[in-house]
């Protein structure tokens, strides 16, 4: 488009991203990065397409009453927290209106109906300091290792100081395992590419977890230093092979300690392996429990399926009410933890490791249904595998507003109603929200 131009606009909301939304005088869409709604800015236009461009903040002509001062710019660069320009309530009303957007643009649903649907967004009660768990880059330059995060758009990782979004719990941890593997490694390369790192306020736990690829790895020396350095419950080795982009676990090595993370979530102790995922916001973890289960009003004796169950979120909650569960689940270290929660607590669950499209037809009578996909959300298929089981009620919570709708949608036409939404907010000065939401059948 020739040169970059400069434009003055006002913000309109902010995107289901980091970018902020406006519009050009001749009517295309702008997305703008470093804004908030109500701003009056001068932004530099760099990218200009047929029906949208999209630009950054040169200058704030006028600020929002909305507009607060970063807290950690340097994680606004790094894209894992892009929202902390915002005040924390104006967040919440984005991204509800997000999820109001998403249900008329992709499911087709009137505008007045979605704005009934949709409740308030559930807050946090620590818009910082709330994360249980941080992930880090890894590599050796000529500097020796180095771990952190990589900046957007830009090559090598950089190393912050603090970390405002972990707990208290993690507040040391990234400098002490930092330091350690730089000692340990020197010049040379110990396969590490990523660190985890899991801290836990209720329970005290910390896991660090180093993922390499296969093969040879200095496993006493690591767990000695590691070991010295901090506190750590326990040390892991995750091993992977394959190509950059879709490695996958070949197994998990006990380098120190009891080889898992433990969590307590609404009264229920799970040890969770490094693989498997578990919510990083506890606390609101709880709150989406909480919603998900008032809604569906499950009853003692229900026959219940959790499809994509994880290590037991939903599950463990569900067979509390006396109601009789399948929890399916195709990732094998989550199956393992859930099968030993299940073992420990002897409560009326069956495990199956399997692909849910595969595994449901072969459950039977179902009352209720509850799927906590993944972001890429549901197969047309297997929501009319569901609909085929016949349950009166689909609890649906979702990570993604533009899938959920979308699914929303397929359900309908298989003879559902959306009845209710419910945002939790997991993921404070972000745009990522979870949505809890109930599909009756008519």
């Amino acid at each position: 488009m020739g040169k970059p131009m400069l434009e003055e606009l006002t913000i309109e909301r902010l995107s289901y991203g980091d970018e902020a939304v406006a519009h050009l005088s001749d009517g295309r869409v702008a997305f703008i990065e470093g804004a908030c709604p109500g701003d009056r800015v001068r932004v530099d236009i760099t990218e200009g397409k047929e029906r949208f461009v999209r630009g950054h903040v040169t200058d704030i002509i006028e600020a929002s009453p909305d507009r607060v001062d970063p807290r950690a710019p340097f994680e606004i660069e790094c894209g894992t927290c892009g929202w902390q320009l915002v005040a924390y309530e104006r967040q919440l009303v984005e991204k509800r209106d997000n999820i109001v957007a998403q249900l008329v643009k992709v499911a087709h649903v009137d505008a007045e109906r979605a704005q009934s649907i949709v409740a308030p967004c559930i807050p946090s009660d620590r818009p910082w300091g709330y994360r249980n768990k941080l992930e880090f880059a890894c590599a050796t330059d000529a500097s020796g290792f180095t771990m952190g995060y990589h900046r957007k758009g830009a090559d090598g990782i950089v190393s912050p100081k603090e970390f405002p979004l972990g707990s208290h719990a993690l507040a040391k941890a990234p400098k002490a395992v930092r330091g350690a593997l730089r000692f340990l490694a020197g010049s040379n390369d110990l396969g590490i590419y990523r660190v985890g790192i899991r801290g836990s306020m209720r329970t005290k736990s910390l896991e660090v977890a180093l993922w390499t690829e296969g093969g040879n790895f200095p496993r006493v020396a690591v767990a000695g230093t590691l070991a010295r350095a901090l506190k750590a419950s326990s040390i892991v080795r995750v091993a992977t092979g394959g190509p950059q982009g879709a490695r996958k676990v070949k197994g998990v090595e006990v380098l120190h300690g009891t080889g898992y993370w433990k969590e307590r979530l609404c009264q229920q102790s799970f040890k969770i392996t490094a693989p498997s995922f578990f919510q990083v916001n506890t606390e609101q973890a709880e709150r989406l429990v909480e919603t998900t289960l008032e809604a569906l009003d499950v009853r003692e004796g229900d026959e219940v399926a959790d499809l994509y169950c994880g290590v037991g979120t939903f599950t463990i909650p569900l067979a509390r009410t006396g109601a009789h569960v399948y929890g399916v689940e195709s990732y094998s270290s989550s199956v393992r933890d859930l099968r030993r929660v299940a073992e420990e607590t002897e409560l009326d669950i069956d495990v199956i490791g399997g692909d849910a499209a595969r595994e449901l037809p072969m459950l039977g009578h179902l009352d209720a249904v509850l799927v906590d996909p993944p972001r890429a959300g549901l197969d047309a298929s297997l929501v009319k595998s569901i609909a085929e089981a016949g349950p009166t009620k689909v609890a649906y919570v979702s990570c993604d507003p533009a899938t959920w709708a979308r699914d929303v949608a397929r359900f309908e036409a298989q003879g559902y109603e959306l009845t209710r939404a419910t945002p939790v907010d997991l993921f404070p000065q972000t745009y990522h929200v979870e949505t809890t939401s109930l599909l009756i059948r008519k």
